[in-house]
């Protein structure tokens, strides 16, 4: 085992996909300089300027490129720096680059992944740059969701996604790239649409996705303080969504609380509710509860974002909640 950083486990897994490929070429704003989060440093020095891209300025260009390489035979990782910026280049990820395969019956591929910075974490980035946004891409068919919940994650299912055939988005959370955490050394691969049980418990169900997998964990340690034991499920990836794990755990507990740092408007939790709702209804004891960012731009002072940010006491004060249920 190597001890990394989230960061450098990107980078790590980036390198292994290169060098056992010589079809991965990466692609992004400043990424032969190590790129603004320093998730691509030592590519360029080691593979090259031929396999490591410096763009312009501009995401439709990004995606454009990387759509192109892909549909040519290459296996192009672009990054899009902060996920808020999709805004400037959905067409091509959600009316092209999602649908080329089905367009062309399976004779074109698609084998691309498009990865950056996801998320608030109360780093103070403000609305237009500390956005989660998987909520966005998980309603386009086509797409895979990939959003680690730490640097082994982050090293395996990039690897994954690499591999894949289909277009995979990866969402980093950019307040967990300096966070530690031990990694397999040798090849490290993830499958997509495996859940990991975090913590085993029978009394209430707590589902979490990148950052929010760690406030789950964080909950269910002041829990069992107070002898209540949860057991959580860190997602991992979207899509493929392991519902097998979600409901399996449901039926362990009889009681849901689902984690997301998305607006709870239309995020993914609702549709682990609606998952619940319509597989395990008879399994739940009580209603199912979502704890979610708030429906409103995301504040740049940091008391503000405070009162929209998920917290390890919000997760609490819903699984008593629902263990208080009658």
């Amino acid at each position: 085992m190597a001890e990394l950083t989230y960061r450098q486990a990107v980078a790590a897994a980036l390198a292994q996909e290169m060098a056992r490929d010589d079809r991965v070429v990466v692609l992004g704003e400043d990424v032969a300089s190590g790129g603004v989060f320093k998730t691509t440093s030592g590519l360029c020095e080691r593979f090259g300027p031929d396999r490591v891209w410096n763009t312009p300025i501009s995401e439709q260009a990004i995606a454009g490129a990387a759509m192109g390489a892909a549909m040519a035979g290459l296996r192009p990782v672009a990054e899009i720096m902060f996920a808020d910026f999709y805004a400037t280049c959905w067409d091509h990820v959600a009316n092209e680059i999602a649908k080329v395969r089905y367009m062309t019956g399976g004779q074109v591929s698609m084998p691309l992944v498009l990865r950056g910075a996801n998320g608030s974490g109360g780093l103070g980035f403000g609305s237009q740059h500390g956005q989660s946004l998987e909520n966005w891409a998980m309603c386009v068919p086509g797409l895979k969701i990939v959003s680690p919940a730490g640097p082994a994650e982050a090293f395996g299912l990039l690897a994954a996604a690499i591999r894949d055939d289909d277009p995979v988005l990866v969402f980093e959370h950019k307040a967990m790239y300096g966070r530690r955490e031990e990694v397999p050394e040798g090849e490290h691969v993830l499958p997509l649409g495996q859940a990991r049980t975090a913590r085993v418990g029978g009394d209430v169900t707590l589902v979490g996705l990148s950052i929010t997998a760690g406030i789950c964990l964080a909950a269910a340690d002041e829990l069992a303080a107070q002898g209540i034991a949860a057991d959580v499920l860190d997602l991992r990836t979207l899509v493929p969504l392991d519902a097998t794990a979600v409901l399996a755990s449901i039926r362990r507990t009889g009681r849901l609380v689902v984690v997301e740092e998305n607006p709870g408007q239309l995020g993914w939790g609702a549709a682990i509710a609606a998952l619940a709702a319509e597989e395990a209804f008879s399994d739940l004891a009580a209603p199912v509860a979502r704890v979610s960012g708030g429906n409103v731009p995301l504040p740049v002072a940091a008391s503000l974002e405070a009162e929209v940010d998920v917290s390890a006491a919000r997760v609490v004060a819903a699984a008593r909640a629902v263990l208080n249920h009658t």
